[in-house]
């Protein structure tokens, strides 16, 4: 081999291993669980309106190997919660909102990092919307936050909760939800709304500027003459009802959190507060070499490689046999994804090949709620 050639071969290996490396772990390791969940509070953090949202499934997860830490590429979809971003009862104990009543989903795009085997996000890209699919006839429909008469509805329904606590006024903060619905009597409004100790010194009442201040969630339903309102307060989180409503009491205490008083104007037509939209996601390759190309993703690691704990778990590994059928038998499907690979060197940690390999689907995962 002459020199210009040995050259030439130098230089291509050398650019091979300047390459990042990409593992794919299943997208339901417990690796990929661990990185969703950091993802999912740290997004929840950056969330100061409107629902707490919970993971759902983890759609793709690959991790490339950087000699300052681990780089982890997730898609996630999320679901909102009947917790609002103010109460502090913990997610695990908060109710995903289910399709009836209009259900929020989130399609988020995180990159963290593994520094010193904590991992953190440092970048983000998020969109949420209203899920259409099996909607029904008569169910309450979402209206625009912003929407005149569903908000008269409110302060009407506000009022009746003043008239009946004592000593103590509380004012509008957030207007969470507000819904419509066609009854036998006619239009009803089904409303969610967040509520402050008021600071009455002046009139009209204002949010008292305290974050230990009073606060909680009512929802409210009926019309403006006739309705009922029942709100449950975060700082006992013992439910303050209406004659005609019952509640059990909860005897945790919230932490301090700060009132968010420019809650209350909505300029905009949305009809439910949406995720952050983005962080830091210019400054992060792997976020910002999405484009609109469906491009082939290197298939995925042999079963034996993918998770040891499946091979050594038979009825984990299962799980991923949803048709039923033996592992063995069965091929990977292709996938695809809006990602660009060609920086990247996709391997596969060796496996011992004693009998037939099979290959089964790394990603997505399973599905948490629907």
């Amino acid at each position: 081999m002459n020199l210009l050639s040995f050259t030439v071969v130098l230089g291509l290996l050398v650019g091979t291993w300047a390459q990042p490396i990409v593992r794919r772990p299943l997208c339901d390791s417990p690796e990929a669980e661990e990185a969703a969940l950091v993802a999912q509070d740290y997004l929840n953090g950056q969330h100061h309106h409107g629902y707490k949202y919970v993971l759902n499934q983890i759609d793709d997860i690959k991790v490339y190997t950087k000699p300052d830490g681990d780089e982890y590429d997730m898609e996630v979809d999320l679901l909102e919660t009947d917790c609002h971003v103010l109460d502090p009862t913990p997610l695990a104990n908060c109710t995903v909102r289910p399709k009836v009543q209009t259900a929020v989903e989130g399609d988020c795009d995180v990159v963290l990092k593994n520094v010193s085997g904590v991992l953190k996000v440092i970048a983000f890209k998020c969109k949420s919307e209203v899920s259409t699919e099996d909607l029904c006839l008569g169910c309450p429909t979402l209206l625009p936050l912003n929407h005149t008469d569903a908000l008269d509805f409110v302060q009407a329904s506000l009022t009746s909760f003043n008239n009946m606590t004592v000593d103590t006024t509380h004012v509008l903060l957030e207007v969470g939800r507000l819904s419509s619905q066609i009854v036998s009597g006619g239009p009803i409004f089904i409303t969610e709304y967040v509520v402050v100790e008021g600071n009455c010194t002046e009139d009209p009442c204002v949010p008292l500027n305290d974050a230990m201040a009073t606060r909680g969630i009512c929802t409210a339903k009926g019309t403006i003459a006739q309705h009922s309102v029942d709100c449950k307060m975060f700082s006992t989180l013992i439910p303050i009802v209406d004659a005609n409503s019952t509640a059990a009491a909860d005897p945790l205490l919230p932490p301090a959190v700060h009132v968010h008083t420019h809650g209350l104007s909505h300029k905009h037509g949305h009809n439910h507060h949406k995720l952050t939209a983005l962080h830091n996601p210019h400054q992060n390759v792997l976020l910002s070499a999405e484009s609109a190309e469906v491009v082939p993703v290197v298939p995925a690691a042999a079963f034996p490689a993918a998770d040891p704990a499946l091979a050594a778990d038979p009825a984990l590994a299962a799980d991923y046999d949803t048709a039923g059928e033996s592992l063995v038998s069965k091929e990977l499907p292709p996938f695809f994804r809006k990602r660009d690979v060609s920086a990247a060197i996709m391997v596969d940690a060796p496996a011992a090949q004693t009998g037939p390999v099979s290959l089964v689907p790394v990603c997505p995962g399973r599905v948490r709620f629907f």
